[in-house]
């Protein structure tokens, strides 16, 4: 554990909360993706399996069950209790373009051949291009609410601040996960126009839009 690692498992616990408190202040789902959602409880469900075999810490553990659990209860509420409120005519990117893609990288980049490493490495790519959805239905609306954009920016910066703490361990520890660090690298690459837009307008107070 170190400093960048930290803060960048609290940006992840933040964009969560954020995303929670987005839905259930306003009772409603407007604006978020549900496709990016299912994505996001795929990569926990399939990077998560290790919770049934090893134990390594409360701390790991505590926070495993909480993405996993998080997830599954903003699926209900977003298909079930707020179900009116999402409009499936605005979350059109075809996600299953991605989770194919992930699988087949997961399978051809591996480090170990077993299913609970195959699946991992499905996560990793997944999970690199899991925001897509959500960032293509920003393109489509044009616009977003301050508190979604919050979400968006935290679960960001979650992924910037883990390529700090990657290059940490690799000064510190000569640590290495060339899989980790090239779908991470192409995760906050995705995020930098919206970083971009985020820091000269909602920063500044203004309405977050993509175009003039």
């Amino acid at each position: 554990m170190n400093i960048f690692r930290l803060v960048a498992d609290l940006m992840h616990l933040a964009s969560i909360l954020i995303l929670l408190l987005k839905i259930q202040s306003s009772q409603s789902c407007v604006g978020i993706s549900f496709k990016s959602q299912i994505l996001y409880t795929v990569v926990f469900l399939t990077r998560y399996l290790d919770l049934f075999m090893k134990f390594f810490s409360v701390y790991n553990t505590c926070m495993k069950l909480f993405f996993i659990v998080t997830s599954v209860y903003i699926l209900y509420l977003m298909r079930i209790k707020y179900k009116a409120s999402y409009d499936p005519g605005l979350d059109t990117f075809r996600y299953e373009f991605l989770v194919a893609g992930a699988a087949i990288f997961g399978v051809m980049f591996s480090y170990d051949y077993t299913p609970v490493e195959v699946l991992w490495s499905f996560s990793i790519w997944l999970e690199s291009v899991a925001i897509m959805p959500q960032l293509y239905m920003l393109q489509q609306t044009g616009e977003a609410e301050t508190i979604t954009t919050h979400y968006i920016f935290a679960l960001g910066a979650y992924r910037a601040l883990y390529l700090a703490n990657w290059l940490y361990r690799y000064c510190t520890e000569n640590h290495v996960d060339w899989i980790a660090w090239v779908a991470g690298l192409i995760q906050t690459a995705l995020y930098s126009d919206f970083f971009y837009i985020y820091y000269t307008k909602v920063l500044k107070g203004k309405k977050f839009e993509l175009s003039e």
